[in-house]
């Protein structure tokens, strides 16, 4: 039996399918054309969704060690309780070249009001501009700016996590092992959402071809602006892609999603494997019949109500 798309995900794909089916897709290596074609998408699909009244977003700036300066952005709950409570470092999708916090208001500001775990998003810079390791230090410098201001946030530095989806899934995963191999700061828990972990890239899988939203190209296009010509080589190192981690033990408690028909479903899987056999606490989700990122176009469907509520419930886990 063959893959299929959850019927009500087909349903909400089925414009998207039909203008993906006219276009033809970059080649690898073009990364300004994605550029304007992913977050295209990223602002349409988030302003499908209502934005959720009640929630306060306060702009930051952060001078890195390298001179920059990059925005971070607050988002609580207008109701918060002054009991100092958990929060999140939340790192935005885009393959770490596209993307920034502003595409990702709606999204964050949802998860926020949903769940009452205040957020801090970083704007990290992207690659190829900036390549490695300068988003995952910028990401870094963002986790200790949080634990530093913590009592001014009103945040308990103990239930600090880390929080992102495909690329942000891949930083909250590097910055992880970071923060393990310098002492700190503490991360409480890793909440990895469809994570990009292996700058590996596998060959097509022709089961998976048909339904793919970020393909293989994509991946190598990613990879190569991140890494340059070291991109699938021996010496990779785990800040730039998570799969390469020696040793996990030790690595923060996980939250692991994956839909089954997304490219990094065997990457996913392998890492919860590796973590869990590391002695690490792992929660893992494989959602049949869904790609990646479905939920940002298949909102309503049952499938992506079950994904949010897990992820809300890990979030308040904190």
């Amino acid at each position: 039996m063959s893959f299929t798309l959850e019927p009500q995900v087909a349903q909400a794909y089925a414009p998207f399918a039909a203008a993906m089916a006219d276009s033809t897709p970059p080649p690898v290596g073009d990364v300004a054309t994605r550029r304007i074609v992913f977050e295209e998408r990223i602002g349409q699909a988030d302003a499908a969704q209502p934005f959720p009244d009640g929630t306060a977003i306060t702009d930051h700036r952060l001078v890195t060690a390298d001179g920059a300066t990059i925005r971070l952005r607050w988002y609580t709950r207008k109701d918060t309780s002054d009991i100092p409570g958990p929060a999140a470092l939340y790192l935005h999708a885009g393959g770490m070249f596209f993307g920034h916090i502003d595409l990702f208001d709606g999204s964050v500001s949802r998860y926020v009001s949903a769940s009452g775990t205040p957020l801090l998003a970083v704007d990290y810079r992207l690659a190829p501009e900036h390549p490695h390791p300068v988003p995952v230090e910028d990401v870094y410098a963002g986790l200790v700016w949080l634990h530093e201001h913590a009592d001014d946030l009103g945040v308990d530095p103990a239930r600090i996590g880390v929080f992102g989806d495909s690329a942000g899934g891949g930083l909250a995963a590097a910055v992880s092992i970071l923060a393990r191999d310098r002492k700190g700061p503490a991360i409480a828990k890793q909440i990895l959402v469809m994570p990009m972990l292996d700058d590996r890239t596998p060959s097509p899988d022709p089961q998976l071809a048909p339904f793919v939203t970020w393909s293989w190209d994509d991946n190598r296009t990613a990879w190569q602006a991140l890494l340059g010509d070291a991109a699938g080589g021996p010496d990779t190192p785990a800040s730039a892609a998570p799969a390469r981690v020696a040793d996990p033990a030790g690595l923060p408690p996980a939250y692991i999603e994956v839909g089954q028909l997304d490219i990094f479903r065997d990457e996913a899987l392998t890492y919860a494997v590796r973590l869990s056999r590391a002695g690490v606490p792992v929660e893992f989700h494989l959602h049949p019949g869904v790609p990646h990122r479905f939920e940002t176009v298949a909102f309503a469907s049952d499938t992506a109500r079950r994904v949010m509520a897990d992820r809300l419930r890990a979030l308040v886990s904190l």
